[in-house]
């Protein structure tokens, strides 16, 4: 029982993640529906009516023996041009108005064409009941009006009809499709399952920027200002990282770290020049040092926003280097090296080394497979992975990726009422 709603939750997320492509395929339904509408039905609807003696006991038996195959086989003599019989069903309807009338319409593309389909239909019956080989006994029917004013079935009632049908079955074989493929994406995207993956907690998850081109890194560099929210998270992780001390730009103390991110992750990518940009901000003199990466488009574009060496603002200097040692400016507080490595086979020995090193990852970009292979790489090459940084958070995520709590103070006694005043 208690696994049933987490499959309701987990798939209404799924959902939620591919609500573009339940669009879309409610899109085609819709335009499918109308197609079909302007292509193949019927346009003008002719009704004749049919009435039974007044003792008549059961009217809708008598319905479905005017929606037989006898009856209908035997109406096709008169109608013209030959179809089959489950075409005639398809086009005609057999209801009862009253106790003892029975209404018989039939839709087809021509004024002529839907008269003699109603026509003949209501004779053939007529002609089937009253006669004494009718399988619930003879009936004394009578035609009680012919199909003689056709009337036009107006096309937009038609076409919204069957467009909205349409989009309803495309919905729902869209949703169908979406759960199919979420239900196999083995990625990511909970905070709690990306901590979980090679159990080191998730220190701060915000949003990012995607930067293409050079000018768009530039622009990140210069002018990036974090919301409220992802600034307190940024000296959240800067303080479970160790360096409270170095958010004082009177600081003198050196220190390194570096953001390693995925080549397949792009929107990772920008983890490292953010933070470095928002160290910056802060008053902290800041050195962003971009090391060598696959050779990827934002990449290369982040690598031409940092050559040659520049400084951004008076507190961030930006530059890139091929080396695997570290070079750290004398006059940097800390130094933000930005490091990539290939997902499949991720070599961290070529790095340069830093004081400390957290992950960069975007929501439901890396499988629990890949956090845990550069995890081990890291820690073969006597590395460690001191925490996580998530890109892009889900919106939909409700867990924390095990933040450290703060741990609440506790009272050794308890509070004294006090008299008098104080002085």
């Amino acid at each position: 029982m208690s696994k049933e709603p987490l499959d309701l939750r987990r798939s209404l997320q799924i959902l939620r993640r591919r609500l573009i492509t339940v669009g879309i395929a409610a899109a085609l339904g819709s335009l499918a529906g109308a197609a079909y509408t302007e292509l193949n039905l019927p346009m003008h609807a002719a009704t004749a009516l049919v009435v039974l003696p007044a003792s008549t006991a059961n009217t809708g038996a008598q319905v479905l023996i005017a929606d037989s195959n006898l009856v209908l086989a035997e109406a096709l003599r008169g109608i013209e041009p030959a179809m089959s019989v489950p075409a005639l069903r398809s086009r005609i309807q057999v209801t009862s108005l009253t106790t003892n009338l029975i209404s018989i319409t039939a839709q087809a593309g021509t004024v002529t064409q839907a008269e003699k389909m109603a026509n003949a239909l209501a004779e053939s019956y007529v002609a089937y009941v009253s006669s004494a080989n009718a399988a619930s006994g003879s009936v004394p029917a009578q035609v009680a009006q012919d199909a003689t004013n056709a009337t036009a079935t107006r096309l937009l009632v038609r076409l919204l009809a069957t467009a909205f049908l349409g989009a309803l079955l495309g919905a729902l074989i869209g949703a169908i499709v979406a759960l199919a493929i979420g239900r196999n994406d083995r990625r990511l995207r909970e905070r709690d399952l990306i901590a979980d993956a090679i159990g080191v907690p998730v220190l701060a998850s915000i949003s990012v920027r995607h930067p293409t081109d050079t000018a768009r890194w530039s622009r990140l560099l210069d002018d990036y200002e974090p919301s409220a929210a992802d600034a307190f998270r940024l000296r959240s992780a800067l303080n479970e990282l160790g360096l409270a001390e170095i958010t004082s730009a009177d600081s003198g103390a050196g220190s390194s770290l570096t953001v390693l991110s995925f080549s397949f992750d792009q929107r990772a990518l920008a983890l490292g020049p953010q933070l470095a940009a928002f160290t910056a901000s802060l008053g902290i003199r800041t050195a962003l040092v971009i090391g060598s990466q696959p050779d990827t488009k934002p990449a290369a574009a982040l690598r031409a926003a940092a050559s040659p060496a520049t400084r951004r603002s008076g507190q961030l200097q930006v530059t890139s280097t091929e080396s695997d040692n570290l070079d750290q400016p004398p006059d940097a507080v800390l130094t933000i090296v930005v490091a990539v490595v290939d997902g499949g086979t991720p070599q961290l020995a070529d790095l340069m080394r830093t004081d400390a090193m957290v992950l960069g990852v975007s929501a439901g970009a890396a499988t629990a497979e890949q956090l845990a292979r550069i995890a081990a790489s890291a820690a073969a090459d006597d590395r460690r992975v001191a925490g996580i940084l998530v890109a892009d958070p889900d919106p939909a995520d409700p867990t924390t990726g095990r933040l450290p709590q703060l741990g609440r103070p506790t009272q050794t006694h308890m509070p004294t009422r006090l008299a008098g005043t104080l002085r």
